[in-house]
């Protein structure tokens, strides 16, 4: 098959020039300067985007502030979810032209773009949407003496934290936005998004959804720039009482420090880190080859959660290493807009480079290249899927993130000596076990150091189930219920009468 046919609203919406998101209103920027946004697929430039002037950040935040003490706060917890399951049903009305821009910005391929992209986040938005009238405090018995027939009640609130910096990463633009200002505005806060410089496209198309969804105007903004000028004069802006950022772990550090540097912001980090993925004994080869390519290798590895370390029983793991390269090499490496392409691009220039630069370096410590290892020539930011055998647990890529199309294996003789190495880790934002001796599994579950753990399956997420890592891979969770602990404050309130 050919790529499919971009619809007219989108070769629309890429002529346009594009800026920031302010007060209900695009603005077109002051600024000469503008970034560049590339199709992943071809490398040639699909748009231009202009990068927030502080003034233009500081009338988006003021925006979002107004709207929290003003028309927000005046907008019933009901009222708030019907705005949300209206954005989710405006999301499915237009589930093409935002797969489309998505794909093309960011190199996924389009049934990703449809199928995750767009409708998870509707999903998603109808969930938060439904919590928005569940939000609630409780009623507490106090212990305090009476001295002259007195009384005492008590009773705690939760309270919106106020104005949110949303900060997006480039792998999945939409879903994590979404992510974020449903979280945000079902509890009642206000929101300022910055997009990844690489993907700022959808979210501008987003937005006009919103509006018409019937969100108040400076309930939702966007700036667009680089991190280090636009995200750190939003994460410190005086105004803004929560940073909640998604993003790899040193990019994750640096802005905890910056947060808690000004006036200890509240903040949510999820950052990703080098999941690993056990197979015991008694699964079967192929479920085992499947197993690593649903866990590592969806997305060409561009998901925080996917897998990057694969432990292996020592007795299956030629055959493993022989089935896991047949499979990888028929894959079908293409343009994220044909719907028979199951490998895409990377989503940027720079990933490609750490990406090659990464395996170089395990070919120079000797480790095995069972299959790909290389770029794909021609236009685009292509790496074949590759996986690689190490020789030992202290390998570069049995440590470091490649978030690439890169699967790193590696045997285990005993149980006990498979623990120790899932959790030889600084990070631990997610795991998979795979065996189908439930007794073994749920002895495991409690040892393996992950904030989440996925049973015989690997990467998929329910809005239901929080999410989030433990050591370095972050602080908070999104999601669940728990979501709302992040997003609102704790009041007590005593009543002496």
């Amino acid at each position: 098959m050919t790529d499919i046919t971009l619809l007219p609203s989108v070769v629309d919406f890429l002529k346009q020039s594009h800026g920031q998101y302010i007060n209900g209103q695009h603005v077109k920027t002051s600024s000469s300067k503008s970034l560049e946004v590339f199709n992943p697929a071809t490398g040639e430039i699909i748009a231009h985007v202009h990068k927030a002037t502080d003034a233009e950040i500081d009338a988006a935040v003021q925006a979002a502030h107004t709207a929290f003490h003003s028309t927000w706060a005046d907008t019933s917890p009901m009222q708030r979810g019907d705005y949300l399951y209206k954005l989710a049903e405006l999301l499915q009305r237009d589930r093409e032209i935002l797969a489309q821009i998505e794909s093309l910005s960011s190199g996924k391929i389009i049934q990703l773009s449809r199928f995750l992209e767009i409708d998870q986040s509707t999903q998603f938005l109808k969930y938060f949407a439904g919590w928005s009238s569940k939000i609630s405090g409780e009623t507490l018995n106090v212990s305090l003496p009476s001295f002259n027939k007195e009384k005492y009640s008590a009773f705690t609130l939760r309270e919106p934290v106020g104005v949110v910096a949303g900060i997006i990463p480039w792998n999945f633009s939409i879903m994590i936005a979404i992510w974020k200002l449903a979280a945000a505005l079902t509890c009642g806060c206000t929101i300022v998004l910055k997009p990844s410089e690489y993907t700022p496209l959808t979210l501008l198309k987003l937005v006009d959804l919103a509006k018409e969804a019937g969100i108040p105007d400076g309930v939702i903004n966007i700036v667009n720039g680089d991190g280090k000028e636009v995200g750190t004069r939003l994460i410190t802006h005086k105004l803004v009482s929560k940073v909640s950022f998604t993003g790899s772990v040193a990019t994750g550090l640096i802005v905890g420090e910056q947060a808690m540097h000004s006036n200890l912001k509240r903040t949510t980090l999820e950052l990703g880190g080098k999941n690993g993925a056990a197979f015991l004994t008694d699964v079967s080869v192929e479920t085992i080859v499947n197993g690593i390519i649903e866990a590592g290798f969806l997305n060409q590895g561009q998901i925080c959660a996917a897998a990057e370390r694969f432990y292996i029983p020592n007795d299956l793991l030629p055959e493993v290493m022989d089935k896991l390269a047949v499979a990888l090499g028929s894959m079908k490496i293409g343009s994220s807009l044909d719907e028979t392409t199951q490998v895409g691009p990377l989503a940027n220039k720079m990933q490609k480079e750490k990406v090659l630069s990464l395996i170089e370096k395990a070919k120079s410590e000797g480790n095995k290249i069972i299959c790909g290892g290389h770029a794909i020539e021609g236009a685009g930011y292509f790496v074949a899927p590759t996986a690689i055998l190490a020789n030992s647990t202290q390998d570069t890529l049995m440590k470091e993130e490649t978030f690439g199309p890169v699967g790193t294996l590696i045997g285990y003789d005993n149980e006990n000596e498979l623990i120790n190495m899932l959790n030889d880790s600084p990070y631990g934002l997610s795991a998979s076990l795979w065996t189908n001796d439930l007794s073994k599994a749920y002895r495991m579950i409690p040892k393996i150091e992950a904030g989440t753990l996925w049973v015989n399956m690997h990467t998929f997420l329910d809005p239901a189930l929080p999410f989030g890592g433990v050591k370095a891979s972050g602080i908070g969770r999104e999601f669940g219920s728990a979501f709302i602990e992040y997003y609102t404050e704790l009041k007590s309130v005593m009543i002496r009468y």
